[in-house]
This record gives C-alpha cells, structure tokens and sequence, in this order.
C-alpha cells in the first residue's frame, strides 16, 4: 500500500515545495527541518495503526485512564541522508529502540552503480514494527537491499517506509521485492534519469542537509 501524504495534508505539500526550492535550500537548517517536519506527521499517521492498551495512572487526586503503546516499533534510518526523518520519528516514537544502515551508491566508470551496505547496527528485529526512513525513494535499490539486510536478523511483523519524495518506478520495484511493506510519501514523481535520479525531485538530500561530499 502507498500513502501520498501530499493528497492528504496541505502542509507536507507545502513542506516538501520548500525541500524542493533552490532558493530556501541554501538554509540547511530549515531543509532539515522540513524533512523532520515530514517525518512528524508520518509518525502520527503510523501510530493510528499500531495497538494501544489501557493503563491507569496514578495522579495526585486519584486514579485516571491512560494509552500506552503495547509495542515500541523500531526506528531505522539509512545514513547519512536519513538522519532529519529519523529524528522527527523520535520525537513522536521517544521511547522506540533504533537501527541504523550504511548503505550508499558506489559508482562505476561507465555510469552505473550498486548498492554497498557495509554497515547495520541495531536490536532484535524478529516480530517487530519496523519504520525505516530516507529522503528519497529513487530507484528502490538501497531500500530493497538495506529491508533484506533487517530481515536476515529477524524478520519483523510489519515495516513502514517513510520518504519525502519517492519515484513511481522506485515504489514498484520495493513492492515487487517486498510486497508487505506500507509506503509513505511526501510527494510522489515519475520519471527517473539513467543515472538514478528523481525529476523534478529535489537533488541530493544527504548534501542539502548536511553539507557536500568528496
């Protein structure tokens, strides 16, 4: 299932047009900041689905009836780029245990590239909610690759994907290779170039946010 939250509230549109601008993307703060922005009300949306029990508490009057999480999902981001939705994650899901990829796009001399994954911290998955968020869904591949490695240690109940812009053939390629996973999106576009990358889109994210890379 794909959910395209641009279609749904005013403000991730507005939001991403901003991610999108090359004149406000000269502010890497306020980029950071909309990516998190994002990842909040994505956070909001998923906790909808999730169970909850009811737990009384104690105040200093007397007794009141409470929510609580039956579960904490299991917060995933893929470095560096994810960093901004991973923390708005946190600030909805504060008590969630947290993973960790590395996973990047390394590029041959004729233009093409793989995935290279070297790097995967995090707790036990098996049974688990997992949320795993990037900036961008282009191709698919790092998400694809980086879902399988999760799933090697575990293999988790449920995973949502959180993007800020995916691409139409990106969506399809993680559905075919992982059927079960619940995509969100800021915006959705749907051409991709030859060399991997989304348009209109919005650049590199990892860059914007964070500074450029040699």
């Amino acid at each position: 299932m794909v959910i395209n939250l641009s279609k749904q509230h005013s403000l991730v549109s507005s939001w991403v047009g901003e991610l999108r601008d090359v004149e406000i993307q000269t502010d890497r703060m306020r980029f950071r900041r909309n990516l998190e922005r994002i990842a909040e009300v994505t956070a909001y949306e998923i906790s909808r689905e999730l169970e909850w029990e009811e737990v009384e508490i104690q105040t200093p009057l007397g007794i009141a009836t409470s929510k609580r999480l039956k579960e904490q999902p299991v917060l995933a981001t893929i470095l560096r780029a994810g960093l901004p939705m991973h923390y708005g994650m946190l600030n909805f899901f504060d008590k969630a245990d947290n993973a960790f990829i590395s996973a990047y796009r390394k590029h041959r001399h004729d233009g093409t590239f793989e995935i290279s994954l070297e790097y995967m911290s995090c707790p036990s998955l098996a049974g688990k909610t997992i949320i795993i968020s990037d900036p961008m869904l282009a191709t698919g591949a790092s998400l694809v690759k980086s879902i399988q490695y999760m799933k090697n240690e575990g293999l988790p109940e449920k995973i949502h994907v959180v993007t800020a812009i995916a691409c139409t053939s990106g969506i399809e390629y993680l559905k075919l290779e992982h059927p079960e996973v619940k995509i969100w999106c800021g915006e959705i576009d749907d051409e991709l170039t030859g060399k991997g990358y989304i348009v209109p889109g919005l650049g590199d994210a990892g860059d914007l946010a964070f500074g450029c890379k040699i």
